[in-house]
């Protein structure tokens, strides 16, 4: 019998991703599910499965509890965003169906509070996997690797810098815009300081990308790697858009919130993310990633590493996917996850990430 993998939103931009990557595995059944059933029809045929896909109408909006558990999932992908004001009802319905949960929240406060759900799953018997993307899953996996070089990583300085040409939906618009210009605390010197989003403007040059501006973004790593690598007394992590009018515009903006001339940008994130597609036509399909860890030796030495990512064709946003995928694999081939509530750290080396990344216009660069 095939492993019932639902994922919630699964017609949509990283739902459909993912949808994509487990159709043509015969131990997987995937029921595709979001508010629209006739979308989630029509995906779910255009798809063509190897165990046909099912649909289903779920809205997060009015609770998903008895028609989650009437579906009878083994896992719950929940991609459905943004996840900065979202309770943990989509997380604790699939607890009370017994099926295992995971979902793609970048959102600090949602991922490092998942384990308020800890004592539940764990009477479940069922895992809670929150932040299954590329923060904190990708981050933690290069820093967790590095380690092995470094007797003390002291600073991280790393970001995301987006293409222009590529699916972007309002969800994830809303999420970045929701702390534009407001303020959240990151490591300097040791000690959590206040900055503010999209402020901290700073350039990185990427080979075959060129410059790429970044600002500040509020992430869960800003959390959750103070305490998970205790050497670390400096960390800054940026986003930025690959049109640089558009990053200097949203910087513009990120002022005006700032000192109390416009609201949070996150009410007119539709407005804001329709004005963005009409810089598409002098942007690229190309994204990038980078990560510049420093720190001891075990000789005592400083060592710095630079980790680079280059996606081409569009094929970034399949990136903060794999780890939900690889989860899904894992369950679904006999694999098993301890039960209880945490943040997606310590599940998935960085070998066995950028593997899954190899069938992609991707180009991994060390240094």
């Amino acid at each position: 019998m095939s492993f019932r993998v639902l994922i919630l939103g699964g017609y949509g931009n990283f739902g459909g991703y993912v949808a994509r990557a487990l159709k043509d595995d015969p131990s997987i059944s995937l029921v595709i599910a979001g508010r629209s059933l006739d979308k989630a029809k029509a995906f779910a045929s255009r798809l063509e499965a190897v165990n046909p896909a099912e649909a289903a109408s779920l809205d997060i909006a009015r609770g998903v509890g008895p028609s989650l558990a009437d579906l009878r999932p083994g896992l719950v992908i929940h991609t459905v965003g943004p996840f900065q004001r979202q309770s943990y009802a989509v997380a604790e319905a699939t607890i009370a169906a017994r099926a295992h949960y995971c979902d793609l929240a970048d959102a600090r406060a949602f991922v490092c509070g998942i384990g308020s759900l800890d004592d539940a799953a764990r009477a479940g018997g069922v895992a809670v996997i929150s932040g299954a993307s590329s923060v904190p899953c990708l981050t933690a996996a290069y820093l967790d690797d590095a380690a092995r070089d470094f007797a003390r990583i002291e600073s991280v300085d790393y970001g995301i810098t987006a293409a222009q040409q590529t699916n972007r939906g309002s969800a994830t618009a809303s999420a970045v815009l929701s702390y534009v210009g407001r303020p959240f605390t990151a490591l300097r010197d040791g000690r959590m300081q206040r900055v503010f989003g999209w402020q901290g403007l700073h350039p990185e040059f990427y080979p075959g990308l060129g410059r790429r501006w970044f600002g500040h973004c509020d992430v869960p790593d800003l959390d959750l790697f103070p305490a998970r690598y205790p050497g670390l007394r400096w960390m800054r992590f940026g986003a930025g858009h690959e049109s640089a009018v558009l990053h200097f515009g949203t910087w513009l903006l990120s002022w005006g919130v700032r000192i109390g001339l416009l609201p949070p940008l996150d009410r007119w994130s539709d407005a804001l993310l329709r004005l963005s597609f009409q810089f598409d036509r002098w942007g690229s399909g190309r994204s990038g990633f980078h990560m510049r860890i420093a720190g001891r030796g075990h000789d005592g030495q400083p060592v710095t590493r630079i980790e680079r990512i280059i996606a081409r064709s569009g094929h970034g946003p399949n990136i903060p996917c794999v780890p939900a995928i690889l989860i899904a694999r894992r369950l679904a081939h006999g694999g098993s996850i301890a039960p209880g509530a945490r943040p997606c750290l310590d599940l998935i080396r960085l070998e066995e990430y950028l593997a899954a990344l190899s069938s992609l216009d991707i180009e991994i660069i060390r240094s």
